[in-house]
């Protein structure tokens, strides 16, 4: 299957440079100033300077609302400047949202799509972020239209470029530096949490900027168990600042001789400690790991988050083999860094990390199980956990992979004439749902294989970072295409055409093959990739507590019945519904996690 291409990108060395600039500037000049700058004007006054910016811009929404005929759009805006600077007090205030006048936000870069400028170059500027050649020109046009433009400045230096654009240049940079002030912890976790978010920001910035409206008609059969699982993405940190008061340290793993970073809140004093890995691929600063470190440290836990063993991040610095496939490898690996890093606390925080769990969610539990069940055959003096707790573990390995093949597959069930408009409209779905402010009790508008898609998708994508990642440091041969830092494009494509069934039979099993598994090489990924294989380590360990979905897509009705057979009612909690991970923002949900951890607190740590 060809996902819809995105606007070309010609120029993508460049333009990936230019992100790195962007990223230094956001990390190391935006966020550390606007820390001093927030407290210094709250967020009330910010708001009111955004405003005061949003409405001095009136006059190009107006024109470019009446250029594409939303006339209105265009009466809308009108009513909203007007209310704005008279009652609003120079548009300080925002009486137009409180009296409910709808925006009709327009600028030229979309205007010049409804007339039928389609563009064929991706532009990352600077500061101004992504683009292309239309919005682009656009941008100027939008510049063209600001009223400050024609103020001229008292202190004019011909010898100044920026004096030719009076108050302009300057007022423009200061309202975007206070509207960057709310957003740039987000720009940044996302920058570091994503192997590429480049790729990430270029794909969805067509679609963004698409002259589509999305059409939210469901059409087809919607399927609770993928549907709820989209609901996955409620679950977040509730504290904007709570990811600014963690902090990164590393580790130095020995295998490797390199540093794994991870980050961690610890409590004021001597109290028990919460390690969370994520799911496939997942990052230590992913949105779950830190919605899970908020829930448990609120609730008197110090919490350390650590990225998954199928994450870049851990994979470039903490695995012993160049891909991750092979569980009796990747969980050591896991067990080894988590012993590194509890060291490594231990001797910055002396007396402050009490009795120790371990936490993981998705593939991130599944690692966690293998550990709980080889913890007492380990010959190395690893950590040891008093209590492990498993969120939507799948059981076999296999039967979670196939369903991630055929949910990526999914839109083949429709027509071909009309399939690629279906994605793209899709996707126009996605990204005009993101422009939304979206609750736990939102309706998703999305039928079976429009919600399958979209999981299969995101973890085919994983999939891809996990693909680059590994060939590139380890490059077997299999991909035709050169694996260029700053051109990634041509051998993305092809990375998107193996499926997770081809990763294990195409790369895993001649890695591990060259390195002396016995054959049958793919039985034996296998069975180290089912956790009936550790069934009797598990059996045997009562300190493990797992909490699964009934109506998880991963798990099979003999899965379920595996897990009722292998952990007692006190160990395991069933949920009708929630999919996979989509029931996590449930306080329900929240309160059986935390109290998975429960009696912790009385716990001497295991030597």
């Amino acid at each position: 299957m060809v996902l819809p291409k995105s606007v070309p990108d010609p120029i993508e060395p460049f333009n990936r440079v230019m992100w790195g600039f962007n990223k230094a500037l956001m990390t190391d000049v935006i966020k550390p100033t606007s820390k001093v700058y927030r407290f210094i004007v709250i967020r009330p006054v910010r708001t009111g300077i955004g405003n005061f910016g949003r409405n001095l811009t009136y006059p190009g929404r107006l024109i470019n609302n009446l250029l594409q005929k939303k006339w209105l759009g265009a009466r809308d805006e009108s009513y909203r400047f007007l209310c704005n600077t008279t009652v609003g007090v120079a548009g300080f205030f925002d009486v137009g949202t409180k009296w409910k006048i709808p925006k009709s936000d327009a600028d030229f870069g979309q205007t010049f799509g409804q007339w039928g400028w389609k563009p064929e170059c991706y532009i990352m500027l600077p500061i101004f972020g992504p683009s292309n050649e239309r919005d682009t020109v656009g941008l100027a046009a939008d510049t063209a239209a600001n009223p400050l433009l024609y103020i001229a400045p008292y202190d004019f230096d011909a010898n100044d470029p920026l004096t030719y654009l009076g108050p302009y240049s300057y007022f423009t940079y200061a309202v975007m530096y206070n509207d960057l002030s709310d957003s740039v912890d987000e720009y940044v976790r996302f920058s570091q949490a994503e192997a590429d978010p480049y790729s990430e920001i270029q794909y969805a910035w067509t679609f963004a900027r698409a002259n589509r409206v999305a059409d939210f008609q469901v059409k087809g059969k919607q399927d609770p168990s993928s549907l709820e699982t989209l609901e996955s993405v409620f679950f977040t940190f509730k504290d904007p600042e709570f990811p600014n008061r963690g902090k990164t340290q590393s580790a130095l793993i020995p295998a490797t001789g390199r540093k794994l970073k991870f980050t961690f809140w610890l409590q004021p004093g001597n109290a028990p400690v919460v390690y969370i890995v994520p799911g496939l691929g997942g990052h230590r600063l992913s949105s779950p790991s830190l919605a899970l470190a908020e829930l448990v440290y609120k609730s008197g836990f110090s919490a350390v988050c650590v990225s998954s063993p199928f994450n870049s991040e851990f994979m470039e610095h903490a695995s012993t083999a160049a891909l991750p496939a092979y569980l009796p490898v990747d969980g050591h690996d896991l067990h080894v860094a988590l012993t590194d890093i509890d060291r490594r606390l231990a001797k910055l925080y002396p007396g402050r990390l009490g009795a120790k769990a371990l936490m993981g969610y998705s593939m991130g539990a599944f690692d966690s199980l293998y550990v709980a069940a080889t913890e007492p055959t380990n010959q190395q003096p690893l950590i040891r956990f008093d209590r492990y707790v498993a969120i939507n573990t799948p059981v076999r390995l296999r039967q979670g992979i196939d369903k991630l093949d055929e949910f990526y597959q999914a839109p083949l069930k429709w027509p071909a004439t009309n399939r690629t408009d279906n994605i793209e409209n899709t996707f126009l779905k996605v990204a005009a749902l993101s422009q939304t402010t979206l609750t736990p009790q939102t309706s998703l508008p999305f039928d079976a294989i429009e919600s399958k898609f979209l999981i299969g998708l995101t973890f085919r994508l994983s999939l891809r970072d996990m693909i680059f990642s590994s060939q590139h440091r380890n490059n077997q041969g299999i991909l035709h295409h050169s694996l260029y830092d700053l051109r990634r494009n041509p051998v993305y494509q092809e990375i998107l055409q193996y499926s997770y069934q081809d990763y294990f039979a195409k790369f895993a099993a001649p890695y591990y093959q060259a390195r002396g598994m016995a054959s049958p090489v793919t039985e034996t990924l296998e069975k180290a990739g089912d956790l009936r294989t550790y069934g009797a380590g598990l059996r045997a360990n009562p300190d493990v507590r797992v909490i699964v979905n009934e109506n998880d897509f991963l798990l099979t009705d003999a899965d379920l019945a595996w897990l009722h057979a292998t952990f007692t009612p006190e160990q395991l909690t069933v949920f009708k519904q929630g999919g996979h991970l989509g029931n996590l923002a449930n306080p329900s949900v929240q309160k059986t996690i935390v109290g998975a951890l429960a009696g912790l607190q009385a716990v001497p740590p295991k030597p």
